[in-house]
């Protein structure tokens, strides 16, 4: 069973820092990008960054050059350090890998359970 667990939500000013991490556990054959996204109320979820493999990143005009994704492959982590944060940018944030169980089983999506991130004004 393949689980995402997530970790580093809170409550910052704004202005301050967070850092999100995600642990990908369980049997995984190979695991392809890895990204964040976040939902805030009566919005729909939204990409807020990802990073493939080899490393290569994309982020949300909303958040580049204030937030920085990473990963690790030999803890089959995620990273998302989150500065110059914003009230706009209070959120639950989950986590998402795509997984290969196996190599002749197709890549599938999965998801952390989401960690809330709140920044006042």
């Amino acid at each position: 069973q393949v689980q995402l667990v997530e970790s580093g939500g809170g409550l910052v000013q704004a202005g301050g820092s967070l850092r999100l991490s995600c642990v990908v556990s369980g049997v995984t054959f190979s695991i392809n990008d890895m990204g964040w996204y976040r939902q805030a109320p009566g919005n729909q979820r939204e990409l807020v960054a990802d990073i493939n493999g080899v490393g290569s990143t994309n982020y949300s005009d909303s958040v580049k050059g204030r937030f920085t994704i990473s990963r690790d492959n030999g803890k089959k982590m995620v990273t998302l350090e989150m500065n110059s944060l914003k009230p706009e940018d209070t959120a639950v944030y989950y986590c998402k890998a795509v997984v290969k169980k196996g190599a002749l089983w197709s890549p599938q999506d999965y998801w952390g359970q989401g960690t809330q991130v709140t920044i006042s004004s």
